[in-house]
């Protein structure tokens, strides 16, 4: 009955439970950073109007380093060494991260908009990312 009803799959089985579940496991494991990300902004996004101190704390907690840690290791070819390195990635990547941070606040403390100031922060981050890149401090191979 199976190979009647999908003609045009005749001779091939149905799949198996156990690779449909790793699958399942595996399709889980790619969207669940993302889902979580999603969930962070909501809560932030409610807690803003209750207490601007704690939606900032959630807003700079280090869930995004944690979630991308997670897709790194979920690499088939993830070793220690890749781990390291991407770790000391996420530190230097900080730096222009943390003075794009300043260059917005400056920005909007003496009185741009919110979108010149993050432009400004962009530009700074931008620049300081590819100085990176040209110093050999971060670099494009694995």
């Amino acid at each position: 009955m199976y190979n009647n009803v999908h003609a045009p799959c005749r001779g091939l089985s149905p799949p198996k439970l156990v690779d449909l579940s790793e699958r399942m496991f595996v399709n889980l494991h790619k969207a669940l950073p993302v889902v979580t990300s999603i969930v962070i902004i909501l809560v932030v996004a409610v807690v803003r109007d209750r207490s601007r101190t704690a939606a900032a704390i959630l807003a700079t907690m280090p869930i995004n380093m944690v979630l991308a840690l997670w897709i790194v290791v979920g690499t088939p070819d993830a070793t220690q060494g890749t781990l390291v390195t991407f770790i000391q990635s996420l530190l230097v990547g900080l730096v222009p991260s943390f003075i794009w941070l300043v260059v917005v606040y400056v920005a909007v403390r003496v009185g741009w908009s919110l979108m010149s100031a993050i432009l400004a922060g962009y530009v700074v981050w931008g620049g300081l990312t590819a100085l990176a890149f040209s110093m050999g401090i971060f670099t494009t191979t694995r």
